[in-house]
């Protein structure tokens, strides 16, 4: 048996939704292009500069309070909740925006936050051995160990860098 269909958000809905999606590709996408003029033209042409400022400091805020806590769908309709009982707050058509909006992007947003956090390379992949000599020209090196360790560093999404390093190990006279 198929699942559901999504309902059709209401038609006033729907640009929220954009705007919301906007901010999201502007704060966590790393999309430069989307502005808050375009946003505006595109979604709110007939709303006032001003208004439209209130309107996106707003689901901005509300998107970045629920991204930093990545908050699952029982934190979200209580924190939905308390936003509706707010001076000022949001409306419940506005409220359903959200959620749908947070069902939809929660996993992309915290795994770009995720990756936005780490500054430098991450190790991917490490192995090490010990080997022993079994031939040399030197009788002192025979069994001698030799530690190598491989490793791959790298940010996801990007090329690796393999390292390798051989280690001559001397062992200490064992003594009781």
């Amino acid at each position: 048996m198929a699942a559901p269909a999504e309902p059709t958000p209401p038609e006033a809905a729907k640009p929220l939704l954009g705007l919301l999606n906007g901010v999201a590709q502007a704060v966590y996408y790393g999309n430069a292009e989307i502005t808050e003029a375009l946003l505006r033209e595109q979604l709110f042409p007939d709303m006032a500069p001003q208004e439209f400022g209130v309107l996106l400091a707003k689901m901005t805020g509300i998107v970045k309070s629920i991204a930093s806590a990545d908050m699952d769908s029982n934190q979200l309709d209580a924190f939905l909740t308390a936003q509706k009982k707010k001076p000022g707050g949001i409306t419940s058509d506005q409220a359903a925006a959200i959620a749908k909006f947070w069902r939809n992007h929660r996993m992309k947003i915290r795994d770009n936050l995720i990756n936005q956090s780490k500054w430098e390379n991450t190790l991917r992949n490490l192995s090490w051995r010990v080997d022993f000599k079994s031939q040399s020209r030197n009788i002192d090196q025979l069994s001698s160990p030799v530690a190598i360790v491989e490793m791959e560093l790298g940010k996801s999404g990007q090329p690796s860098l393999h390292l390798s390093c051989q280690v001559s190990l001397r062992l200490a006279p064992f003594s009781l």
